[in-house]
């Protein structure tokens, strides 16, 4: 069973003999054990390979939300290719052809070819180890002891399972039995800035990523409105002229919405860390972790757009230290109007 990539095309296919007789091809998709579509090919051509794009029809049915635990969301697909030898999947059914899938909400580049999948037994992060002499790197704030602990969760494939793998506050290594490399953590000290703001992303893979921003954040309130122009004349009973207020204003304003928007700096990363930052600006799927305003004490995880459109990488040679600004935009209006 094959861990897909949804947001890149996924063809799944089946070969039409030179011989006998073949009117129509049949593609059934079943979703969580729910058919979903049946699709149909008329008079495919003799001796060929007929090809199904399944992963927008598949993705329809990836419902993304925010994970505590980090465990992704995912969808169990089983594609069937029949051949038949009437149309529209009639007559007799002369050749079958079964794939087993789990989709996510992940993506490959083009260089990396045609049906994109996961990696068998890999940390789910893009500087992932392909020898023995790498290391997955992970970048997180240093716990202050009685004032804050950072714990993270790393989601990772093992023989084509997905799990999730947690590491304490103190950790600057995490790793496995099944595993021959070294995995570190790196712990950054807080600064004037406190210890950074976390940033959470479907990365890739399809999986939760964390990315701290450790210097300065700014905060923005857009604000946007319609106005008219009212009659506040008052007009009276008695033999006088109208009048009005001047405290009524005749410019009137309405419908007024208000977007917040946060301008973050990452601090320094060492390049291989660009990955990170070029999947983010990639995502669709994006939250920030801050203070409850009712309670300080406490964190809340909210849905977040990468206003930022594009990115210049820079590297070691070119620039010597690595930092990156980036603006997010919360994805609702700050007025509540949800009705």
């Amino acid at each position: 069973m094959a861990l897909i990539a949804l947001r890149s095309p996924q063809f799944k296919y089946i070969e039409v003999p030179a011989a006998g007789q073949f009117l129509s091809v049949e593609c059934k998709i079943r979703i969580n054990n729910n058919v979903r579509y049946t699709l149909y090919k008329n008079s495919p051509a003799r001796n060929e390979t007929i090809n199904f794009d399944i992963s927008e029809l598949a993705r329809d049915y990836l419902d993304i939300t925010y994970s505590s635990n980090y465990v992704p969301q995912t969808i169990d697909i089983v594609t069937t290719l029949s051949l038949w030898s009437g149309l529209n999947g009639t007559g007799t059914q002369t050749g079958v052809v079964v794939f087993n899938d789990v989709g996510l909400e992940a993506y490959g580049e083009f260089s990396e070819g045609t049906n994109p999948t996961l990696p068998t037994s890999a940390y789910l992060i893009s500087n992932n180890p392909t020898s023995a002499n790498d290391s997955v790197d992970i970048y997180y704030p240093k716990s202050i002891p009685g004032v804050s602990a950072f714990t993270g969760k790393v989601p990772l494939t093992i023989n084509n399972v997905i799990s999730v793998q947690s590491f304490g506050q103190s950790a600057t290594t995490i790793g496995g039995s099944y595993q021959s490399y070294t995995s570190t953590i790196s712990r950054i000290s807080c600064t004037k800035y406190g210890s950074g703001t976390k940033i959470i992303f479907i990365n890739k893979f399809g999986v939760q990523q964390d990315l701290w921003f450790f210097l300065k954040e700014t905060k923005t309130l857009g604000r946007k409105n319609e106005g008219f122009k009212a009659n506040t004349l008052t007009y009276p009973t008695t033999n006088n002229p109208a009048t009005y207020s001047i405290s009524d204003a005749p410019n009137k304003i309405f419908n007024t919405t208000a977007k917040q928007t946060f301008t973050l700096s990452s601090g320094y990363y060492p390049e291989q860390a660009n990955q990170f930052f070029e999947q983010l600006l990639l995502s669709e799927y994006v939250w920030l972790e801050r203070p409850q305003k009712t309670n300080p004490s406490s964190d809340e995880v909210i849905p977040v757009k990468v206003k930022t459109s594009s990115m210049a990488f820079k590297t070691s040679v070119n620039d010597r230290l690595i930092e990156y600004t980036i603006d997010f935009e919360e994805a609702f209006d700050y007025i509540n109007n949800i009705r």
